[in-house]
């Protein structure tokens, strides 16, 4: 016992060190998103004045008059639309075509693969210019299939199915296909059901993605009744002006569904994230 007991110390010290720097490193992170709730509960003339960490007569004045001041409730309607159908094609579109490589031979299958990690190492903003030219073109440029269209691009979806597929037994085809079994009875009733956790992380981290995107929705929609609400939230920094509260309650709304997809799919999403970070890698 004595000959262990000074490497059990050392090992307990250096939990003690690496949790506590944990948490730390958890405060400092939460911080922001602590005070921009904060601030959101005061007045605005308190918000330059008042420091405290907790507000002394919180209100929801910041969140009604956002609410009533601006189109929020569409926003919120734009993004729900534009995410759930990015997330069902995306998904859906990735399956099928991890699928088609995998277990599919066909001319050019090959060069499919190699195309789609290719496009997989071009960053999407160096595409912007191409998609507003194309939707531009198409008379697509503030509509719902205007945003949509440009952000189905997700060639990790597909190389993430693609490897899942590789890795299941070939004797589940090969007895599903000595019963006639078609190729999509074999995707949907056998491939797919067995995956259905990598399935539900890569919607929901799609749909996050979608949720949270910026740029392209704020090229795409013109107008104000097609912005998404996260374009949407700036729109209402350039009416409200310099209202910190009525600004953060904004953000605050926005942020809200997706801060509450990941406390509900916290496991889920972290299981993405592994995945998409163990293709990077």
């Amino acid at each position: 016992m004595s000959v262990l007991s000074p490497p059990r110390r050392r090992l307990d010290i250096a939990a003690i060190l690496l949790t506590t720097l944990t948490v730390l490193c958890a405060l400092l992170w939460f911080f922001p998103i602590y005070w921009a709730i904060i601030t959101s509960l005061r007045f605005d003339q308190e918000t330059v004045t008042d420091f405290a960490l907790f507000p002394k007569n919180p209100t929801l004045s910041a969140y009604i008059f956002t609410i009533e001041n601006s189109n929020l409730l569409r926003w919120y309607l734009n993004s729900t639309i534009t995410s759930v159908t990015i997330t069902i094609i995306t998904v859906g579109v990735a399956a099928c075509t991890g699928y088609a490589i995998s277990q599919l031979t066909f001319p050019g299958r090959k060069f499919l693969w190699w195309t789609i990690l290719a496009s997989f190492m071009v960053p999407v903003s160096a595409l912007i210019v191409n998609h507003f030219i194309i939707i531009a073109g198409l008379g697509l440029l503030n509509s719902y299939m205007g945003i949509i269209l440009p952000m189905l691009l997700h060639p990790v979806t597909v190389i993430v199915y693609k490897q899942f597929f590789d890795g299941l037994p070939r004797e589940f085809r090969e007895a599903a296909v000595m019963d006639g079994a078609t190729e999509f009875q074999l995707l949907f009733r056998i491939f797919l059901p067995m995956n259905w956790g990598v399935t539900t992380a890569l919607a929901i981290i799609t749909f996050i993605g979608a949720w949270n995107a910026f740029l392209w929705p704020f090229l795409a929609a013109q107008d104000e009744t097609m912005m998404t609400v996260t374009v949407g939230i700036t729109a209402v920094q350039d009416a409200f002006g310099v209202a910190y509260a009525r600004l953060l309650s904004g953000a605050v709304l926005a942020g809200f569904p997706v801060a509450l997809a990941y406390l509900l799919f916290q496991r889920r999403v972290t299981q993405a994230i592994t995945l998409s970070a163990g293709i990077k890698g």
